[in-house]
């Protein structure tokens, strides 16, 4: 019975930090995946930025959210897959719906852009998503947000060019999934994404406009996402 009292005691906690309505409405906001910041969270619980920050603290110390600061930003997302699963499955008791993120960022900008040095937008994230699934890249043992290549990533990107132990001895971080502006879902950043960028600006993948942050895919850049990566754009 004691098992079964502090069980039933961590699921009440629970459910009391879910079941307050700005709570439960930031949580369900952040089921797309994506990251926001407290303002932006607090604009969809309809509260002040001072409440957010009470409510995420609460939601935080459950550990159904997580924060990831990047510069004088401190995004935030669900804690993991096992949260969204929990919130799906109590949107499916509740019998709502939910609307889907819509980005406001111009769309040339929203493709592809350059984050200072690294390829960001929806370019980055999918490249992203494509090393991750081609298992490339995986997540370090330090930071929650640090990459780190495998044997195959080592080969995969050795092959474009790319001398690894080199970047390894730059005094930046090598590589980490870096929150994008628009997508709100991670592109690679670091000295990777770094070399990334540089590969494809000088094999002319990808063209940078001279008088903005926007990258145009070329011809070319669209033929090489596909053999190089199985990536279809």
């Amino acid at each position: 019975m004691d098992v079964e009292d502090r069980a039933g005691s961590a699921i009440s906690t629970i459910a009391a930090a879910i079941g307050e309505p700005a709570r439960a409405r930031m949580l369900c906001c952040l089921l797309d995946g994506r990251a926001r910041t407290s303002t932006e969270l607090a604009a969809v619980a309809g509260v002040t930025p001072s409440t957010a920050s009470v409510h995420l603290h609460r939601l935080k110390t459950q550990r159904l959210v997580q924060v990831h600061a990047q510069g004088k930003h401190r995004y935030y997302s669900l804690e993991g897959a096992h949260v969204a699963a929990a919130l799906e499955a109590l949107s499916v008791l509740a019998g709502g719906t939910r609307e889907p993120f819509v980005p406001n960022t111009p769309i040339r900008l929203r493709f592809a852009r350059t984050c200072y040095d690294h390829i960001a937008g929806t370019l980055g994230v999918a490249l992203n998503d494509r090393f991750r699934a081609l298992r490339w890249l995986s997540r370090g043992s330090g930071s929650d947000s640090a990459y780190e290549l495998t044997a195959n990533g080592v080969k995969a990107f050795e092959a474009l060019g790319i001398d690894i132990e080199a970047m390894r001895t730059l005094r930046r971080r090598f590589a980490f999934a870096c929150v994008d502006w628009s997508e709100r879902r991670p592109h690679v950043g670091g000295a990777m994404g770094a070399a990334l960028l540089n590969v494809a600006l000088k094999r002319k993948w990808i063209i940078q406009d001279p008088d903005c942050r926007a990258l145009t895919l070329t011809r070319a850049g669209r033929r090489e996402m596909q053999n190089r990566f199985g990536l279809q754009i």
